[in-house]
């Protein structure tokens, strides 16, 4: 048996390239209509009228008025409707869909559909709060009352756009009785269960199958789901296949981003110049509706001591909503802005000591055996101080922050230290997911893997069938994982939160093993897995109290800057980064997941800026909103250090989240040190450096 590490070239690899991969653009059916979704002009208010013009044969409109049972998402929490009741809560609100043959004539009948308003003023503020959580651990109120020193700052974090190449997009059909849905999605049962709860039916009446995914870092997370309750109805009205696909303008103005966030950090920090307790306080703005927002706030806050231990918090939450379009899932769910503002706020600290900002931190560190923020334990070996020594090393980090620290050099170098737990927060695996997997073997000893995991671009149509194929020494070509099918595979849960490889890829591995043990030649068998929580997790979700995540993965990045006095420009110079995600399955596939995620991190820290103007968002294209090209990528270097985790196949944790996580910490920290000003908010735009530059003139 190889190692596990070595890389093979990617299944779907020559598919892709070839232009092969059928994306929902690509696929075609007889008879099949068009839809474009009609959406409010205004931020707040009502619909007093809608005027339809007469429609030509074979054209629609679908709204709430042909709704067949509920008309609200199916998400965690359900405020959200896919067609609005008449209130407008946010700019780009879904009124209805037009459904025709030509999309030139929906288009002519979307432009004389006139929609009379009563307009009220939105709310952009944090006036409304929507959800609100509150946790301790240890006793704060005592360090902050025998403090020598209290230390208080606020940090502020803006939205960030997905950039999916592939926009959202879906085909509907009916066969039968049976509503099919194919989507560019991460979650195909969490389509199927929108839309089964939109539609009052039958679970067995909703098939959801996924196509090839072109990226979705989250934003295929939960939004889909509001477009297939739009189809499914669309359909039931038309009994003619239907295709949705988004414009970049639509997609951008129209679908979640990331949270916008205010955190303020409180320490108490005592005779010898460490933190004894943080208090925090932190709002995200969930936009119109709550949607994911409560999850997203829970990793947030369970994030507020970032990669230390601090023996007493005292952390409030809360989701504030404002009348802009809803927020959502992105990779890494609230914890880059928690570690955004931890990260500074431990610098800010040790100036305002007059500490060296390294020693400090490394004095804080977490280490195996310590209690968690949410009082849990850090059970696995924690191999920070190697990371950070490979990091620092690798990068001469020590040299430079030295020679850097000159004033008139504008350069910086910045090190984030962070980690990410893997898989959902406490019992969410085992008493809300209760994911499964099957291998079917064939009697001529082809194996298929039955799950519901969605390759988006992050590589598991090849290492899932490599888990597979290196526990039965069988060929790779052998193993077959096609696109999921909730026809034909179990639900093992959504592709989200860092949990495909280990909990998913885990179940696999062990059905595997049983395979392995009872393989019989010329049978058919099937092997079922379910999730068993590891029995040492436990956890209060209500008091976010005990063990909030079975594993962690851990990470540095150091980023190297230079700042253009004049123009006030920022230039990644260097990125060296260091990883412990327990096993790489696959080393290339790893690799590519490090190198896009800590770009993706370090933009959302100094170059991807969107804004929000009384609800309007100012940036609605590729054009206005900045993304990274080749040309603002520097030399990146990427080391993992091996720390298998007992219950993760071959040892894996999770990977996909952790990469971005350090990005923005880092990149902020390094322009911080070319300006010698305080940072407090990303991105760092040059016009901020501009600002901050100027603050003494």
């Amino acid at each position: 048996m190889t190692d596990i590490t070595k890389s093979i070239p990617k299944i779907d690899a020559k598919e892709k390239i070839s232009g092969q991969a059928l994306y929902v653009s690509d696929i075609h059916m007889k008879d099949m209509m068009y839809a474009k979704t009609i959406r409010s002009k205004i931020v707040k208010g009502t619909i007093k009228s809608i005027t339809i013009p007469p429609l030509p044969e074979g054209y629609f409109t679908v709204s709430r008025e042909d709704i067949l049972s509920k008309n609200i998402v199916k998400i965690i929490f359900e405020d959200m409707p896919y067609y609005s009741t008449g209130e407008i809560n946010h700019l780009n609100e879904p009124i209805m869909l037009v459904v025709g043959s030509d999309m030139e004539i929906i288009k002519q009948i979307v432009d004389e559909i006139k929609i009379e308003y009563s307009e009220e003023n939105g709310v952009f503020d944090e006036s409304q709060k929507t959800i609100a959580y509150h946790f301790k651990k240890g006793n704060p109120k005592r360090a902050f009352k025998n403090a020598e020193k209290v230390i208080e700052m606020t940090y502020h974090t803006g939205l960030q756009e997905q950039a999916y190449i592939e926009p959202q997009g879906f085909i509907v059909y009916e066969e039968d009785e049976k509503v099919t849905l194919i989507g560019s999605i991460q979650c195909p049962y969490y389509v199927k269960n929108a839309v089964v709860y939109a539609l009052g039916c039958s679970s067995d009446q909703v098939r959801v199958i996924q196509a090839a995914v072109g990226g979705a870092f989250g934003g295929k997370e939960e939004y889909p789901s509001l477009i297939a309750c739009q189809l499914a109805v669309a359909v039931k009205k038309v009994h003619k296949p239907i295709k949705l696909i988004f414009e970049r303008e639509e997609d951008i103005l129209s679908t979640t981003k990331r949270h916008p966030s205010r955190i303020t950090l409180k320490a108490a920090i005592n005779e010898l110049n460490n933190v004894t307790s943080i208090s925090a306080d932190i709002a995200i703005d969930g936009g119109a509706y709550t949607g994911l927002s409560s999850v997203v706030l829970s990793r947030a806050m369970i994030a507020v001591s970032g990669a230390y231990t601090f023996e007493n918090l005292e952390v409030l939450g809360h989701v504030i909503k404002t009348n802009t379009v809803p927020n959502g899932a992105f990779r890494g769910f609230g914890a880059p802005q928690m570690f955004f503002a931890i990260e500074m706020f431990m610098h800010h600290i040790a100036k305002e000591t007059h500490q060296d900002s390294f020693a400090f931190r490394m004095r804080h560190i977490a280490r195996q055996g310590d209690k968690t923020s949410t009082s849990g334990t850090f059970r696995d070996p924690i191999l920070l101080e190697d990371l950070i020594r490979v990091a620092t090393e690798k990068s001469k980090y020590h040299s430079k922050a030295l020679a850097y620290s000159q004033p008139g050099i504008y350069k910086g170098i910045g090190m984030s230290i962070f980690l990410h737990g893997c898989g959902f927060t406490g019992s969410g695996e085992s008493t809300h997911i209760k994911a499964q997997v099957k291998l079917l073997k064939t009697k001529d000893g082809l194996v298929h893997i039955l799950v519901a995991a969605v390759d988006m671009g992050q590589g598991i149509k090849t290492t899932l069938p490599k888990i597979v194929s290196q526990i039965l020494e069988i060929p790779i070509e052998r193993c077959i994982f096609n696109y999921p099918d909730t026809d034909n595979v179990p639900d093992s849960g959504p592709t989200v939160a860092s949990r495909t490889i280990m909990i998913v890829g885990g179940l696999v591995a062990r059905a595997a093993k049983e395979l392995k043990e009872n393989w019989i030649d010329n049978l058919e068998q099937i092997v079922t897995k379910r999730y068993v929580q590891p029995s040492y997790i436990k956890y209060d979700e209500s008091k976010f109290k005990g063990d909030a995540y079975p594993a962690y993965s851990w990470g540095v990045s150091v980023v190297e800057v230079s700042v253009d006095p004049i123009t006030y420009q920022t230039k990644i110079l260097n990125v060296v980064s260091a990883y412990d995600v327990g096993k790489e399955i696959d080393e290339r596939i790893i690799q590519g997941q490090a190198e896009g995620g800590i770009v993706q991190g370090i933009a959302y820290g100094y170059l991807e800026n969107m804004s929000a103007n009384k609800g309007v968002i100012k940036q609605k294209n590729l054009t206005d909103y900045i993304i990274p090209t080749t040309l603002d990528v520097s030399k990146m270097s990427t080391y993992i250090l091996d720390n298998p985790y007992q219950y993760g196949p071959f040892g894996a944790k999770g990977a996909g989240e952790l990469t971005l996580i350090g990005g923005a910490p880092a990149v902020a920290l390094a322009i911080q040190m070319a300006i010698n000003k305080n940072i407090t908010k990303i991105p760092v735009t040059p016009e901020y450096v501009m600002e901050l530059m100027h603050d003494d003139d």
